[in-house]
């Protein structure tokens, strides 16, 4: 069904609004790719998925999930087919746009200690200023002990901030470019104001360390190997007087996430193909290091599941790339009814319209995407149709406005059919991002009509 409000398809919205409290539980939980991974673990596992190394051998209804670096899952069902003919995929990236800590970021300054802090990924800066903010993240010693830090979204911790001039004093700053209102060296966090009697200099800072010390046993130096994120602090929340929507920090693109991730988990039947969702990091500065959808990870485990579901070879592995097909899970820019001015209106997404397919994103002139074939389009096509789903194409703005790239075109090199298909959001890499729920739950049947046909 070609551009139809998702919601005029039912008669109540009960399933609608259940799957999405079910959301809504893991955005607010999967605030880090640490967070989003351990969350998918207890989903998969529930769901009565096993991790690969309990594996001896694998058959057709096997249910498999396998980690790396605690910042990538992937969940498979082995399907009646063998992997050489291809499997169903859908990939998403859990990585979002926030702030990480520096490695030496503790100072004090005029009676206040805070965090230095380096933006990640796409940010208007000046939106990260004046909010509850939360830490979240790892801590590793020398001796390898890991400490897990957590603290701002629990009702009875303390949250964070950054500070912004008041506009009694702004005349100065009112002058500057958006880009520049907010510099990125003054994106620090504010963490403390009582000093130790006893430090003999920088004494709130003392005390903020002595502290750290209490509670986590971690000292200053520690901070060298540490992974510690600055988040907008709280839960997602219901948005609008109808409840219609989600507003959250991360839905970029964790909303593609948890619906990927819940089309496998809930298979009930023994699919034709191998169904499979990969949960990947980096996204954000490009799909590169080791958890990045350009790391062999993914090719590593579909090797794995060869060698344990048959005779490995290098060229049955290759066979398998080329017979897959996959959705990259990634959202797409909503129309915002404010600034409808960056879109052309007959090829834009909008909320409560079902699931968004892409046949290229890139940036003026298509630089850096992956324009799926027409044949696959029709492909999909033909599953939405078949299955009722509705769904709606679009592009990322006009053709001179802007751009962006998803980790479809990464896929497609290994010669696989790949289209981006994802959720419209609002407010798209702000602390505070907006969907349909309409969307959120039809894009899971979409999902699950893929990986099923």
């Amino acid at each position: 069904m070609y551009r139809k409000n998702v919601w005029e398809k039912y008669d109540n919205y009960d399933e609608i609004m259940q799957f999405n409290e079910g959301y809504k539980d893991f955005i607010t939980v999967g605030k880090t790719e640490r967070l989003c991974v351990a969350e998918a673990i207890k989903l998969a596992e529930k769901a009565g998925f096993k991790p690969l190394g309990a594996y001896k051998s694998l058959k057709a209804g096997d249910k498999v999930y396998a980690i790396n670096r605690d910042k990538n899952i992937a969940v498979f069902v082995i399907g009646q087919k063998p992997l050489e003919a291809g499997l169903n995929i859908l990939g998403a990236h859990i990585d979002s746009p926030r702030l990480d800590i520096k490695q030496n970021p503790l100072y004090e300054s005029t009676n206040f200690a805070l965090l230095d802090t380096h933006y990640y990924g796409g940010i208007k800066k000046y939106q990260w200023v004046t909010i509850p903010l939360a830490l979240h993240g790892v801590v590793y010693k020398k001796d390898g002990t890991k400490v897990d830090v957590h603290i701002g979204d629990k009702p009875e911790d303390p949250i964070f901030g950054i500070s912004d001039l008041l506009v009694h004093l702004s005349a100065d700053q009112m002058q500057k470019t958006a880009s520049k209102v907010i510099e990125g060296e003054d994106l620090d966090v504010t963490i403390a104001s009582i000093p130790l009697k006893s430090a003999e200099k920088d004494k709130v800072k003392a005390n903020a360390l002595a502290m750290i010390a209490k509670q986590y046993q971690i000292e200053e130096e520690d901070f060298l190997s540490a992974e510690i994120e600055v988040v907008p602090a709280g839960p997602a929340r219901d948005y609008g007087l109808d409840r219609s929507m989600v507003a959250g920090y991360g839905h970029d693109d964790r909303v593609c996430a948890y619906t990927s991730l819940m089309a496998v988990l809930d298979l009930k039947e023994i699919p034709t193909y191998t169904a499979c969702a990969i949960l990947v990091d980096k996204e954000e500065i490009g799909s590169v290091g080791a958890t990045g959808a350009q790391s062999s990870y993914f090719i590593d485990v579909i090797a794995e599941l060869i060698n344990l579901s048959g005779k490995y070879s290098d060229l049955v592995l290759r066979h398998c790339l080329t017979n897959s097909k996959m959705l990259s899970s990634d959202v797409s820019a909503g129309v915002d009814p404010l600034y409808l001015g960056v879109n052309e209106s007959k090829n834009s997404a909008f909320l409560g319209q079902g699931i968004v397919l892409n046949k290229y994103t890139g940036s003026r002139g298509k630089g850096g995407c992956n324009d799926a074939n027409p044949d696959y389009i029709a492909y999909i096509r033909n599953i939405f149709d078949s299955n009722n789903i509705c769904f709606q194409t679009a592009e990322l703005g006009k053709v001179d406005q802007g751009g962006g790239g998803t980790i479809a075109y990464i896929l497609a090199n290994y010669n696989m059919n790949v289209i981006d298909a994802g959720i419209a959001v609002l407010n798209m890499h702000s602390p505070m991002e907006i969907v349909s729920k309409a969307d959120v739950y039809e894009t899971y049947l979409a999902y699950k009509a893929f990986i099923k046909a």
